[in-house]
């Protein structure tokens, strides 16, 4: 079926399907079936765009050449009930990451679905399969729910055959009131779900990431980029990291099932569950005066199933415009990292009532850091800093259950440079095994 006359039919009036009116509002409904796409579809404001009772998807053409299959245009558009196919096969070409100054709506063709500066949007009950870019990428709106989306096999690599980030549903530059719930995503090359906005962009603020599930993430599972006021709550997920051989090592991109990147604050990470990680469990690179609470990761296999293998938890400070203070990392379950629990640095946090269990499995006594020289074997580490200058001050370390490779010897760990006096350690119980 030949869809040219898809793009008049959302401007004017649709010669195949079926329109309704409704206060402020239109209804287009796609015909049943297959319908391949060769421009975009561009979506005008307060449309509802729905699918065919009989089905319908949305099938990149083997010329296609665009953003993206749907563009919404305008605010109050409604998306639901249909298929997009990307044809990433035909479609798909080696790309970069966008460059750090341009915001990936700027930089990504051939994603599926593309809303920029717009607000009210609604996408629900979709499947989105094999596209080469972004799955969603929604950039500078606000008022975004994302609900029932299905996205499969996505995502697109570089010119060394690895993933680019690309695949699951972005929200960039200053996105607000937004959430993204009960979505699954299975085979995405890049991040599953994540927030992004350039250094002297607006942070994204005020959104809901909760109760998705995520199958075979190249990249982060979850992301959270530049960002305050999020809650990521409740997410499952498995083989984060996988395929080995997509993971971005040139540009030391470990996979992490939450990360964190920019400048995030007022946020919490709670009750999510992750199994199979090569990477890290929880990466807090510019998080502060939020909380990780509840959370549990588990790896069952052997250290050379891990290439990538980490730490548990992890605090760092790239980002200048903030400080690692005021974390609350609480009653969290971390099962099997290759190396140490929890790193930590900078001041005012509360590590309590975590359970470390099976730490270390690569017996590693190696040193990473001559100045730092148990970081790699410790369960709990208070460092002297990451990325900047942070020492380890005013944390309290308590009623924590470590268990692992010699962690009665290295259970709880201070930098040599740091006071042992500066923080508070008491009531934890450590074990070897």
């Amino acid at each position: 079926m030949n869809p040219r006359w898809l793009l008049a039919a959302l401007a004017v009036s649709l010669v195949a399907g079926v329109i309704h009116t409704w206060p402020r509002s239109r209804v287009v409904e796609l015909p049943p079936g297959v319908v391949e796409v060769h421009a975009p579809i561009e979506v005008a404001a307060n449309t509802e765009l729905r699918g065919a009772t009989a089905g319908t998807v949305l099938r990149a053409a083997d010329d296609f050449h665009g953003r993206a299959i749907v563009v919404v245009r305008g605010s109050g558009v409604l998306l639901h009930g249909f298929g997009i196919d990307g044809n990433r096969t035909a479609l798909e070409r080696p790309s970069p990451l966008a460059p750090y100054d341009t915001p990936f709506a700027r930089f990504t063709e051939n994603n599926g679905i593309l809303a920029e500066s717009i607000a009210a949007l609604r996408i629900e009950n979709l499947r989105i399969v094999n596209v080469a870019g972004f799955a969603i990428l929604v950039s500078h709106a606000a008022d975004i729910a994302i609900e029932g989306v299905m996205v499969r096999s996505a995502g697109g690599r570089n010119a060394l055959g690895r993933n680019n980030a690309t695949g699951g549903i972005l929200l960039e530059e200053g996105s607000t009131d937004f959430r993204v719930t009960g979505c699954v995503l299975r085979d995405i090359l890049g991040n599953g779900i994540w927030t992004h906005s350039l250094y002297p962009s607006p942070r994204n603020a005020r959104g809901l990431i909760a109760g998705n599930r995520f199958d075979e993430i190249g990249r982060d599972a979850i992301q959270v980029g530049h960002a305050l006021d999020i809650r990521v709550e409740g997410n499952e997920g498995a083989r984060i990291g996988y395929p080995v051989e997509a993971v971005d090592k040139e540009n030391r991109a470990i996979p992490v099932a939450i990360d964190t990147a920019g400048n995030v604050e007022r946020t919490v990470y709670s009750g999510n569950r992750y199994e199979e990680i090569d990477g890290k469990c929880i990466d807090l690179d510019g998080f502060h005066d939020g909380a990780v609470s509840g959370n549990s990761c588990y790896n069952a296999g052997l250290p050379p199933d891990y290439p990538f293998g980490n730490y548990g938890i992890v605090m760092n400070n790239s980002n200048p415009d903030m400080q690692s203070r005021n974390i609350q990392v609480v009653d969290n379950v971390i099962d099997g990292p290759l190396y140490g629990g929890i790193f930590v640095i900078g001041q005012g946090h509360r590590i309590a009532g975590n359970q470390l269990l099976h730490l270390n499995t690569a017996h590693c006594g190696c040193v990473y850091d001559a100045s730092q020289p148990d970081i790699l074997a410790a369960g709990i580490y208070l460092g002297k800093g990451a990325e900047r200058p942070a020492p380890s001050a005013r944390v309290v370390v308590e009623d924590n259950f470590v268990s692992g490779y010699r962690m009665k010897t290295h259970c709880v760990e201070t930098a040599p440079s740091i006071p042992p006096a500066a923080s508070t350690v008491r009531n934890n119980r450590c074990e070897d095994r």
